[in-house]
């Protein structure tokens, strides 16, 4: 495992031929959620199967959140509205972000886009062979970043995330059709919805888009049931 610059981003690799991303084999991106570091989803690269050579790339956010009261390394892709959150958190209201599009997300895309451009051209990573995904926050961020670019991805990984910037995002969802996609979620998440996680699955489907629904009893988390999920997106999208 190393830590290195990549585009705008300090990101963490493990994989490949030494364990230290070394070799020229497809890349497995993965961002972290609000509130975590950069090594949060490290664990996964050991958790799942991916072909021989892969190499994973665990970029930290731009935003450090330890003036905020959060622990010294924790990190955002965007800040949030936590009142907001406490709100629907205290009343049950339902949290509905699909109209939302966050202060900071046109940067944060910008970084990841010129952290995959790096991929490519310093880590020698094929450009149709990569797969894309993440955590709540950065699920979300995967999923801005497919949408609106048009660089080839071999698939996108969805863990916990939600529809956000709806008037955008489904008018540009028919150009990633065929593309693979593992989605879960928990039915008894208290942060993001399951009903506009199933919203945001019904219309990747309707657009096209091979995705793989993978629910589960549990909250905001990403549970050991889920992997063999993206176990096989990764073995056949990347093989």
């Amino acid at each position: 495992m190393r830590t290195t610059r990549l585009g705008e981003l300090d990101a963490v690799i493990t994989g490949g031929t030494d364990g230290r991303g070394g070799g020229d084999g497809p890349a497995v991106v993965l961002l972290h959620g609000f509130g975590a570091p950069s090594t949060d989803l490290v664990g996964l690269e050991q958790a799942v199967e991916a072909p021989a050579g892969t190499r994973f790339v665990f970029p930290g956010a731009p935003l450090s959140l330890a003036e905020a009261g959060y622990m010294f390394d924790a990190r955002a892709w965007w800040h949030i509205d936590m009142e907001r959150l406490e709100r629907a958190m205290r009343t049950g209201e339902l949290r509905d972000l699909t109209q939302d599009e966050p202060d900071g997300l046109a940067e944060a895309n910008r970084k990841v886009n010129g952290l995959l451009d790096a991929v490519v051209s310093e880590l020698g990573a094929p450009a149709d062979k990569i797969v894309l995904g993440g955590f709540s926050q950065g699920a979300m961020l995967s999923c801005d970043v497919a949408l609106r670019s048009d660089r080839p991805l071999a698939g996108l990984i969805v863990f916990s995330g939600t529809l956000l910037a709806e008037k955008v995002w489904l008018p540009l969802m028919p150009k990633r059709a065929g593309l693979k996609v593992v989605q879960s979620h928990g039915t008894h998440d208290p942060l993001l919805p399951f009903s506009l996680a199933e919203r945001l699955k019904d219309s990747l489907r309707s657009a096209g888009l091979e995705v793989r629904w993978v629910p589960f009893r549990g909250q905001h988390e990403i549970p050991r049931p889920v992997l063999p999920a993206a176990s096989e997106l990764l073995m056949s999208a990347l093989g």
